[in-house]
């Protein structure tokens, strides 16, 4: 027996899409509607609950294009070589994909919020990087997961990015970050250009799946 209505959670699970030319850049986005997707965040595990997470919600306009310089800055020629690479290729889906991040490299600043998800670092796991950084993204990505769920659920998408990092210390330096806190990535984040997304061409299950050892 199920909990919950399972042809609503399952389409809500597999059509939550990277959302990069299908953002709305005119529509704004209500501050109310950033908490309230931030509080289910929230609700998201975390490693020994120490709820580590800090989120900053960038809409300054002035920031958003720094930021989109720091991104651009920090990519520097690999999203047009991967693309090149794809299309000479012939892979059809990695042109797609490389197409639509080309995309958004250009235009980043238009998306009308941009959302930092940060981690606090555990000062007893420093220098052991076989743990820390495993520690680290495991207290974080899945609230940026629930994050992005609550965003498609109202009708708004995103894309979790990290190529701004190669610039992290020029991005915290511009938004006040500590040095304790790292950042994990970048959502922009704006309504979508439609609703109908669909689930995504992935390999088959049993390609990648592996039971009780490789």
């Amino acid at each position: 027996m199920s909990v919950y209505d399972l042809s609503v959670t399952d389409a809500l699970l597999s059509t939550t899409r990277s959302v990069r030319k299908r953002l709305d850049l005119e529509r704004a986005v209500p501050e109310g509607i950033i908490r309230e997707c931030l509080e289910l965040a929230l609700q998201a595990p975390t490693g020994s609950n120490r709820q580590g997470w800090r989120w900053i919600v960038v809409t300054d306009a002035d920031k958003r294009h720094a930021l989109a310089e720091l991104y651009r800055k920090g990519t520097g020629s690999y999203l047009d070589d991967a693309y090149e690479e794809a299309k000479a290729a012939g892979a059809a889906q990695d042109v797609r994909v490389y197409d639509s991040a080309r995309y958004l490299y250009d235009r980043l600043e238009e998306v009308p919020v941009h959302v930092i998800p940060c981690i606090q670092m555990r000062a007893e796991l420093v220098g052991k990087p076989e743990i820390l950084w495993p520690s680290m993204m495991g207290s974080i990505l899945p609230s940026v997961w629930s994050f992005q769920l609550a965003l498609r659920a109202r009708g708004l998408g995103s894309t979790f990015t990290t190529l701004h990092l190669n610039c992290s210390d020029e991005a915290a330096a511009l938004l006040g970050i500590p040095d304790n806190v790292k950042q994990a990535g970048l959502l922009p984040v704006a309504y979508t250009l439609g609703t109908d997304f669909k689930p995504a061409k992935r390999r088959p299950l049993d390609d990648i799946l592996h039971w009780n050892g490789w």
